[in-house]
């Protein structure tokens, strides 16, 4: 006897007797996916640029990419946002970042409706939708979507991945995270990395580990469930952490610089076919030094750079492989319809002369190349942030000009590859059809003969504001539907339309050519009026593919009409204000969950708190309080925020209290007692008194007084001649009780978990302070 079935809320079609003899059953139908229809695969890469893969024209292999893109097609006109959160917000809800409220990344949200940082429910995710239709939805790797004061254990968790659609979800919720000390999420909660360093842990590898359980998990149980995997590992975002034997497989490579690889890359892309005959190679950047002027120094520091990033891409195209095998391995890869996608152009984060800590960038720290030096053999290396030069970025997007961050084709035009056998005839070409993030949803909803979502749990659906290209998969020519679309970033805009482009660069076309540094500008009124009066440049990219022929002056008419239009979308995507600062955006208020905070308690054995929504200590007067039960010598961190790219931690060693301020990742600054820290119970505290104001601009923060007290007694004081200026750490929380991830200083190894009792520490930031004024006349006297 067969079940019978009928949907839920349609009338019950059994009998309803008074016994089971009299009666007959039916059940409500479950949620079951179309016959045969295709899984869903994104695979989002970070910070990789339009000539750094191998089926693009680079000399670094990726070899399973390159295979995708050999059976399936590449896109030579895709186009992102030029930055990670605004770029994922697209690919995730078919809409524009603006209208998402991400016109930057979280961290950089402001208290307007297009730039706020929350994704507006009417604007459902392609997981809300594709789960309504019986798929499994799984999300693992770099998220980067939420508000970020609202990725704590306080949550909310409705704008996790959980709450968006996903059903699974491991991976980060921040920017970038340590590849060895990752700061994890396994569905709503923190979990430690199963493995450390020493052990050959890389995050990589975990989350292709992840991504294969999860649909080996779901498949075991339903072989028929199609699945929707959105796998955004991270990877080549900052640090550039990858096993030093990926890294010597490209040594000496690229010792002959930056130009020499973009003269090559160009060449092949044009082999290729991938971009158009003609095509001309970009002016050299001003911000760039020619690579024949460097020193035998720079030269050898920057080539190794770029040789532990090739490592890095291929190693992480190795465990896409293994996700590739593992699907293929279930007869499943030619029905999984697999879309490849970098959420922006490569990465001018290192500066112009690369970094080893990246933290360094966001606090507007110089680099020292005789410090970078010192670390040439350990790059890749868990005790290393490390990021390359302006140059590699510059060669990465060619042909190309600029880089992430700008609306420059460099910027935001990105690989795209599509594979999917079962629903594409066409093997191996290219596709030249303009598209843009916001299409890939409209995409796949069109090649699964899936209609928009009408609601969503209740809430009625903003129209989808992107466009389909699935009629471009078996027809190379293809009528081009996407025919307009902006660009802004950090007061950075451009427009595309009808085969034209114009761009409005701020500071400028380059910084050099600028006089200014990313994020110096400021846009007034009057300089506003003055960019649109005299700022942007036209080009006529149907026939200049790679922006190199300014066009203004010749078509004014053009251009005039080409910035109207511009205001026109930017009206109708929530674009305005225009703020083109830059790093200063991280230090704004937002709205936190307990308003006018200014002690904060925490506990030991607890979830990382993220540097978010921890205590802000920068810049300003404060203590940490720890109530604690020393016995036997217990020693231990008490209280420690960040890790070794920058923070401070509050910790009992050898008997001694002791603070340390990392100054990001270059300096370390301590206070130790005098006394020893006395058996039973305690109260151990640090005092932070400033001392002159900050200098954001120079990467200072603000110099001060250190003291440690014992029981409300001085027993130890130091001066912090300069301190973190805006950002503590990247990817490291505050933790109570022990010190997580990296470690914050060289004085002990992590997780140097206290061994006492720890009730709990309190941080005070309202300013009030011990006043002991017989211990200050003391250390008076030892002055003198």
């Amino acid at each position: 006897m067969s079940l019978k079935e009928y949907k839920p809320g349609t009338t019950f079609p059994g009998v309803v007797g008074r016994t089971p003899e009299t009666s007959s059953p039916a059940w409500p139908e479950p949620l079951r996916a179309k016959p045969g229809a295709p899984n869903v695969l994104f695979i989002v890469l970070d910070d990789t640029g339009y000539g750094q893969l191998g089926c693009y024209g680079s000399p670094i292999r990726t070899p399973n990419l390159d295979r995708l893109a050999a059976n399936g097609l590449r896109y030579s006109n895709m186009h992102t946002t030029a930055l990670c959160s605004p770029t994922r917000s697209c690919l995730l809800t078919g809409r524009n970042h603006h209208s998402n409220g991400m016109a930057c990344i979280t961290e950089g949200s402001m208290g307007y409706p297009g730039a706020n940082g929350i994704i507006p429910f009417e604007n459902g995710f392609l997981s809300e939708i594709l789960q309504r239709q019986g798929y499994n939805t799984f999300a693992v790797g770099k998220w980067h979507l939420t508000p970020a004061e609202q990725i704590s254990a306080a949550g909310p968790y409705d704008r996790w991945p959980l709450g968006r659609g996903f059903e699974r979800y491991y991976g980060f919720l921040g920017g970038d995270t340590h590849q060895y000390y990752p700061d994890l999420v396994h569905d709503n909660h923190a979990v430690e990395p199963p493995k450390t360093p020493e052990e050959g842990y890389h995050l990589t590898e975990d989350l292709a580990d992840q991504a294969i359980r999860f649909i080996g998990d779901a498949k075991q149980a339903a072989p028929d469930k199609p699945f929707f995997l959105y796998f955004a590992s991270g990877a080549m975002h900052a640090p550039h952490h990858v096993p030093k034997e990926w890294a010597d497989r490209y040594r000496g490579q690229f010792d002959d610089g930056w130009e020499a690889y973009r003269h090559k890359v160009h060449q092949k892309q044009l082999d290729m076919g991938l971009i158009p005959p003609g095509t001309e190679l970009s002016r050299h950047d001003p911000d760039v030094a020619r690579w024949d002027s460097l020193t035998p120094d720079e030269k050898k520091l920057y080539a190794r750079m770029m040789e532990v990033f090739a490592g890095f891409l291929e190693h992480t195209d190795h465990h896409i492989g293994r996700l590739l095998d593992f699907i293929e391995s279930l007869g499943e890869l030619d029905n999984t319809l697999v879309m490849v996608i970098s959420d922006n152009g490569a990465s001018a984060e290192g500066g112009p002369t690369g970094s080893v800590n990246e933290n360094k960038f966001f606090n507007n720290v110089p680099e020292s190349l005789e410090a970078n030096l010192k670390a040439l053999d350990d790059l890749g290396g868990p005790k290393y942030f490390n990021h390359y030069p302006w140059g590699w970025t510059w060669a990465g997007n060619t042909p190309f000009k600029r880089w992430k961050r700008e609306t420059y084709r460099g910027g935001v035009s990105d690989p795209f590859i599509v594979h999917w056998p079962k629903g594409i005839r066409a093997k191996g070409e290219i596709r030249p059809q303009y598209a843009h993030a916001i299409d890939l949803l409209p995409t796949v909803l069109d090649a699964l003969q899936i209609e928009p979502a009408a609601e969503i749990r209740g809430v009625a659906q903003s129209p989808i504001e992107g466009v389909s290209f699935a009629h471009t998969f078996n027809e190379g020519k293809a009528e081009n539907r996407h025919v307009t679309q902006y660009f802004e970033m950090f007061g950075h805009r451009s427009i595309y339309h009808d085969g034209w482009r114009a761009v409005c660069p701020v500071p400028g076309p380059s910084f050099a050519e600028s006089g200014m540094s990313f994020g110096q500008m400021e846009i007034t009124e009057e300089k506003l009026r003055e960019l649109d009066a005299h700022g942007w440049e036209l080009y006529h990219v149907a026939e200049d593919f790679s922006e190199t022929r300014n066009l203004a002056d010749q078509h004014r008419d053009k251009l005039i009409e080409m910035i109207a239009m511009w205001y026109v979308e930017a009206g109708k995507y929530k674009v305005l204000p225009l703020d083109s600062r830059g790093t200063q955006r991280f230090a704004e208020e937002r709205p936190q969950l307990t308003r006018g905070r200014q002690r904060y308690i925490y506990y030991p054995d607890t979830s990382p708190v993220p540097d978010n929504v921890a205590v802000k200590v920068l810049n300003r007067p404060h203590s940490i309080s720890a109530e604690v039960e020393i016995h036997d010598g217990a020693e231990g961190v008490l209280l420690a925020h960040g890790g070794s790219t920058g923070g401070y931690s509050f910790f009992v060693k050898d008997k001694k209290l002791c603070y340390v301020h990392n100054y990001v990742g270059t300096e370390e600054f301590a206070v130790e007692s005098d006394a020893e820290v006395p058996q039973g119970k305690a109260e151990l505290r640090f005092e932070f008194e400033p001392t002159g104001r900050p200098d954001l601009a120079q990467g200072k923060g603000a110099p001060g007084r250190g003291q440690l007290y014992i029981d409300g007694k001085l027993v130890g004081q130091a001066e912090l001649p300069v301190t973190v200026p805006l950002l503590i750490s990247l990817g490291e929380g505050l933790t109570c009780g022990h010190d997580a991830a990296s470690p914050v200083t060289s004085r002990y190894e992590v997780p140097f978990a206290f061994s006492g009792k720890l009730n709990r520490v309190t941080v005070d930031v309202s300013g009030e302070l011990i006043e002991d004024k017989e211990a200050e006349l003391r250390a008076i006297i030892t002055r003198q």
